[in-house]
């Protein structure tokens, strides 16, 4: 696979780096994230009224701009490079792809132009035990009559406090694994649910705790068939997964801009730091961990378009999925860490964006599996011949 950026890519890229620049600057991000909302709604609005971000890559049909995975991959490394506090990644990457991959015509017509006009979502289907695959599933649906009633806890779900929209997976008692798993998409005001922020080590992307009780819902909120949703859920993690690695990319990217930056100023001995060899070396690592993980997250956006567009590559999402995230967890972990060691002392310091960075490469990486993980996960995938997500 040859891969270069367009003019309209470039052009898509360099306005989303314009814009941030303006609107997510350090004391930006440091507003947003002190509250529990987590962003500034204000923005949100002006990301969709006049950026048109959330219709990325929702099909012309529904109001969308039917535009690719590579652009909004590459929308995601900027808005990590700037540390955005916004919905977006929750609603985009999660919810709206969800809808793509699992929903009937009659739900896409229904819930997408929404999302397009700014309304928020996310997804919701890990528990409490930690893990991401199929096993995360632990709520539990069961048929009464022509109605489904879901109750049970969601953990980890990004802005779940302040979704106006939200796609959930529960499964049918008694069943382990990938069996009995299906999808509903329902308002998140719906009775019986109840939603609480979870504060994380991470202040500028929030988390969410989601219990249902007896939650109630009609046939028209199922997505797909009952108990069959499953490989629709792995294509969903999958593409969230990629995503989830374009934010790190920025991030990694970043980390070792500002600390470059730093290293021009500080002077030790009478010299900048930045003309020790040794310094220069780290930098350099930077630099490679930074590069590969970019090659790693285009190449996997690349078979996110394939994916979409039902082309041959398509069978490989899993794989460019592991990859990438593998490779972009290391990158922006190992470029953080070491920005924080050369900035010294002061890079534990609040004054420092270093230091956020820190926590969100740490928060990416154990959020969708960390490198292990997705390692492990990949090597039985090319050992064993099957995908064992």
């Amino acid at each position: 696979m040859e891969f270069k950026f367009s003019e309209e890519q470039l052009m898509i890229r360099d306005t989303a780096d314009a814009f941030l620049a303006e609107v997510s600057t350090s004391a930006a991000v440091r507003e947003a994230m002190a509250t529990e909302l987590g962003y500034d709604p204000m923005l949100w609005q002006r990301m969709c009224e006049e950026m048109f971000w959330p219709a990325i890559h929702i099909p012309e049909q529904f109001g969308g701009m039917g535009l690719g995975y590579v652009e909004l991959v590459a929308m995601q490394e900027q808005m990590g490079r700037y540390l955005l506090c916004a919905p977006f990644y929750a609603t985009v990457c999660l919810a709206t792809n969800a809808l793509l991959v699992a929903a009937s015509e009659q739900q896409k017509a229904r819930y997408l132009p929404a999302i397009v006009s700014g309304t928020t979502a996310t997804l919701a289907y890990t528990g409490s035990n930690g893990q991401w695959d199929a096993d995360a599933v632990e709520a539990i649906c069961t048929r009464e009559g022509e109605n489904y009633v879901i109750s049970g806890n969601y953990r980890f779900v990004p802005d779940g406090h302040s979704a106006q929209l939200l796609v959930v997976a529960a499964r049918e008692p008694g069943t382990r694994g990938e069996e009995g798993i299906s999808l509903f998409v329902l308002p998140a005001d719906c009775p019986g649910i109840s939603r609480h922020w979870l504060p994380t080590m991470d202040q500028t992307r929030k988390q969410a705790r989601l219990d249902f009780d007896k939650v109630t819902l009609d046939a028209s909120a199922l997505m797909g068939e009952v108990g069959q949703a499953w490989p629709q859920l792995a294509q969903i993690i999958d593409l969230a997964t990629i995503a989830i690695a374009g934010d790190q990319v920025g991030g990694a990217q970043q980390s070792l801009d500002s600390t470059v930056a730093y290293l021009k100023e500080r002077v030790q001995f009478g010299r900048k730091i930045a003309s020790y060899q040794a310094v220069k070396h780290k930098a350099a690592d930077m630099m490679l961990k930074v590069e590969a993980a970019r090659s790693a997250i285009y190449y996997a956006a690349c078979i996110a378009d394939e994916f979409f567009q039902g082309g041959e590559l398509s069978v490989e999402l899993p794989e460019a999925a592991s990859i990438a995230k593998a490779y972009c967890s290391d990158a922006y972990f190992h470029n953080a860490g070491t920005g924080i060691q050369l900035h010294g002392g002061v890079g534990f310091t609040a004054e420092y964006d270093i230091q956020l960075y820190f926590k969100r490469a740490k928060s990416t990486e154990t959020f969708l599996g960390n490198a292990s993980y997705h390692r492990e996960r990949l090597a039985r995938t090319l050992l064993d011949g099957s995908d064992l997500l």
